[in-house]
């Protein structure tokens, strides 16, 4: 089935028919109602490449993915956005394109992509607290959306975030009311704008029960499994060790347990694990009860919601920047318990 044909079935001109699928505000609902329902009985599928030609668009979105020597994006994270994105991308005839690219030469992958017209626009990941990407996508002039928020710039620019301050001041809190005092943090890089918040979550927590943070219990890095085994390592051989930890990712929180196992201590009853981002198609936390007690927030529906925000700024460059904050629920699991009385 061609847009050709399509038009034949309905008794109308392609040009009416191509108007009412790409939503031109001189079709009257009618008949844009009749061609949309013609189209799906059909299975009718746009040409990407008639339908860019068209409406002078490439048809495509670019994801450009830093490689660098500072932080690696995380890939049971980005596999799940990149699903969720894809889902919204095909239903709008979309394409995606994937760019590798290192710390020095991001910018100029970007500015490239802009002078080919390779894409129509771009999804920014992993942004720094200031993050010069920002500033100049918006010289560009290129829409964008970006995967989370940069604390430290005031300049407008749309961004789905989760909402990492109360997720982690929400997971302390509940480990404060089971009892924990030592409460240790395994955390990401924290130049980077969800660790920093996700460290604020915590330290506003325990200041909420008239605790300090300790900078003993603190550990910042690559978010990895042995780092997470090394840091809950280091931290549970102290004179006073934790008996609780708090992750920022599920694959830093299986290196935690592995150190946990390793010290003759038992998760959940001897130290506490609360880990974030358990909700992942490929990396299960359990079948029935979760093994983790964590904060989840579905990545595949921050991309599926990032890349229709995107889609709209494509289709009016001219409206104001969008912002989405989403909330993380808190599933409890097995790694949590009251806090272990001193002998």
């Amino acid at each position: 089935m061609n847009l050709k044909m399509l038009a034949a079935h309905l008794g109308l001109s392609q040009t009416t028919v191509s108007r009412a699928l790409n939503g031109y505000p001189e079709v009257s609902e009618g008949t844009r109602r009749r061609v949309i329902e013609a189209a799906q009985l059909l299975n009718y599928a746009p040409n990407a490449r008639a339908k860019g030609l068209a409406t002078g668009r490439a048809m495509a979105i670019g994801h450009v993915i830093p490689i660098s020597t500072q932080h690696e994006m995380m890939n049971p994270v980005f596999g799940d956005f990149i699903a969720g994105a894809s889902e919204t991308y095909l239903k709008a005839g979309y394409d995606m394109t994937l760019t590798v690219t290192g710390d020095e030469d991001e910018a100029q992958n970007y500015r490239r992509l802009q002078s080919k017209g390779n894409v129509d626009g771009i999804i920014v990941h992993g942004p720094k607290m200031a993050d010069g990407r920002i500033a100049f996508l918006n010289g560009l002039r290129m829409p964008f959306v970006v995967h989370g928020r940069a604390s430290k710039l005031d300049a407008p620019y749309s961004w789905i975030d989760m909402n990492n301050t109360d997720a982690f001041r929400r997971a302390t809190s509940f480990l404060l009311d089971l009892g924990h005092r030592r409460i240790a943090l395994v955390n990401g890089l924290e130049f980077m704008d969800f660790a920093f918040r996700r460290r604020h979550g915590y330290e506003l927590a325990l200041a909420e029960r008239g605790l300090a943070p300790e900078p003993e219990l603190m550990q910042s890095e690559e978010m990895t499994e042995p780092y997470g085994y090394r840091a809950a390592g280091r931290m549970l051989a102290l004179a006073e060790p934790p008996t609780a930890i708090l992750c920022s990712s599920l694959i830093s929180a299986i290196g935690v347990r592995r150190a946990i196992h390793e010290a003759g201590l038992a998760m959940g009853r001897d130290v506490s694990v609360i880990t974030h981002d358990d909700d992942f198609s490929y990396l299960s936390n359990g079948r029935d009860l979760p093994i983790f007690t964590a904060t989840r927030s579905s990545v595949r529906e921050a991309g599926r919601l990032a890349a229709e925000m995107l889609l709209r700024r494509i289709a009016d460059p001219d409206q104001p920047p969008e912002s989405r904050l989403l909330e993380a629920q808190l599933i409890i699991g097995g790694s949590t318990g009251p806090a272990p009385r001193k002998p």
